[in-house]
């Protein structure tokens, strides 16, 4: 296995709009360790300017273990160094400078069972993404809830594949809006997460969950401390905060 740490080329082989600030580059990286990595580990992708400059950003890796190529979800970010070319300049073909996969704290297996509690802020949906793909992959049989927040319909991610994927039995899924109205017919919720929501969407503290929870500092904590307001153990509680990522 190449060493995590050595950087390697990517080809882009697919771009796919997500949203309107939000595009999947799916790479095809050399020496790539297929089977090896965790759903929630990301990667390094560094840019290098005519003049030498270079410029590295972290992305949480979409894509399961199963898929041979990386999906990244990279949202832009207005006045950033890195996001604006990927999001609106990459085309198919183009290459890339990678490595990893990086990070191993913030990870699930099917083997690592559940139930599973994914609760993801924004973009933090994307490294909980892997895992719920990578339970998909194995039909692994593990109770998987999902709570997204977002701020618009417009802004939240995947929404097509996690109808999908409810409607095959794969995860209970519940999206709520936080800065606009709900539109005609949206089944899930116009509020901010808090403990009311989190209990009803389950599991239990008597269930003994995995809890993963991704997105904003502030997202996090709040999250945080809703679940051990109701009475989930510190132990099983997994967090990543991260900041913009220009």
């Amino acid at each position: 296995m190449v060493d995590p740490n050595t950087w390697r080329v990517a080809r882009v082989q697919r771009v796919v709009r997500e949203t309107p600030r939000a595009v999947t580059l799916r790479l095809d990286v050399a020496d790539w360790p297929v089977g090896q990595h965790r759903a929630g580990q990301r990667i390094d992708v560094r840019l290098t300017a005519e003049d030498g400059y270079q410029a590295t950003r972290a992305y949480s890796i979409a894509s399961p273990p199963q898929w041979p190529q990386v999906d990244v979800t990279v949202e832009e970010i207005m006045d950033g160094e890195v996001s604006p070319y990927l999001v609106e300049d990459v085309q198919v073909g183009d290459e890339l400078e990678v490595r990893g996969p990086i990070g191993g704290a913030f990870t699930w297996r099917p083997a690592d069972g559940g139930p599973l509690l994914l609760v993801a802020g924004g973009s933090g949906v994307v490294p909980l993404m892997a895992m719920l793909r990578a339970h998909a992959e194995e039909r692994s049989g593990t109770d998987v809830r999902l709570l997204l927040s977002a701020r618009t319909v417009a802004d939240a991610l995947y929404l097509d594949e996690l109808d999908r994927l409810s409607d095959e039995g794969l995860v209970q899924r519940h999206v709520t809006l936080t800065r606009q109205p709900a539109p005609p017919g949206w089944p899930g919720s116009t509020q901010r997460v808090d403990a009311a929501m989190l209990a009803e969407l389950g599991p239990s503290p008597a269930a003994s969950p995995l809890i993963f929870v991704c997105g904003p500092t502030g997202f996090v904590e709040s999250v945080s401390d809703a679940l051990l307001a109701n009475g989930h153990h510190p132990g099983a509680i997994r967090t990543e905060r991260f900041g913009p990522t220009s």
